[in-house]
């Protein structure tokens, strides 16, 4: 049988919604909705998921990051798709989405949630991402940041990674703490592991552990955020501490 037939779970729309909205739009609408009715991320009495564009073209490869923005950006335009920004820390910039269901019905008065219920069907193991929808990826990144399954929770190594710092700084972070597991949610969302956690503590410790000012900075909220990235690639010595790259808010 030919690899390019269905043996994998497949996106699945209708197509009413696509002639409504657009091939695009209906199909990442689709997947939205499917998140949706999955989360159990509740803010401003709306159900959320959150996921940056990475962890959208995770589940939807077969498009560029400049086409989920697009697809989004129309989305957003008509008034179906209302974005927020309810993370942990301020710096994280995931998006948080929800429909609005109401504005969809009045694109037709026939089309209802009957016709979406049907996407719910796809297996729930497929890539998820968002957002963090607990621990607010996304999901970053698209992301608390996107939806949670009990798969996923198992294979996040919060204490893991928490321990690993305690021991490292000697300090006491606590590994149930939900503003910590966000933060470390959303990196592990964008795809980073433990191993480059432990990167990122051993090459900051090394740098501000037994200096009086900078060893302050050895705490969740700066070693996980947004600047995750750049610490995991920068040299192992000899870099200037410059103020202006840490978030320093206490």
């Amino acid at each position: 049988m030919s690899n390019l037939l269905i043996n994998e779970n497949p996106l699945l729309i209708l197509p009413s919604l696509a002639e409504k909205l657009g091939l695009n739009e209906a199909v990442l609408l689709q997947q939205i909705h499917f998140w949706l009715k999955m989360s159990r991320n509740k803010k401003e009495g709306r159900t959320w998921i959150y996921n940056t564009y990475k962890d959208w073209q995770k589940q939807m490869p077969f498009w560029s990051n400049a086409t989920i923005g697009r697809t989004i950006r129309s989305l957003e335009e008509k008034g179906l798709l209302i974005s927020g920004n309810f993370n942990a820390s301020k710096m994280d910039k995931t998006k948080w989405y929800t429909i609005d269901y109401q504005k969809l019905k009045e694109l037709d008065g026939s089309f209802d949630d009957v016709g979406m219920e049907h996407r719910v069907h796809q297996d729930a193991e497929s890539n998820i991402t968002d957002c963090d929808m607990e621990d607010d990826s996304l999901l970053q990144a698209i992301p608390e940041t996107t939806t949670e399954t009990t798969a996923e929770k198992k294979d996040i190594p919060y204490a893991a990674v928490v321990e690993y710092l305690n021991g490292k700084t000697h300090s006491a972070y606590r590994t149930g703490s939900k503003k910590t597991k966000n933060l470390i949610r959303a990196r592990w969302l964008e795809g980073f592991t433990l191993d480059e956690f432990k990167k990122v503590i051993d090459l900051k410790t090394e740098e501000w552990l037994h200096d009086p000012y900078w060893r302050k900075f050895l705490r969740p909220e700066t070693l996980f955020g947004t600047r995750f990235e750049s610490y995991l690639n920068q040299k192992p010595s000899g870099k200037q501490l410059r103020e202006e790259e840490f978030n320093l808010d206490d």
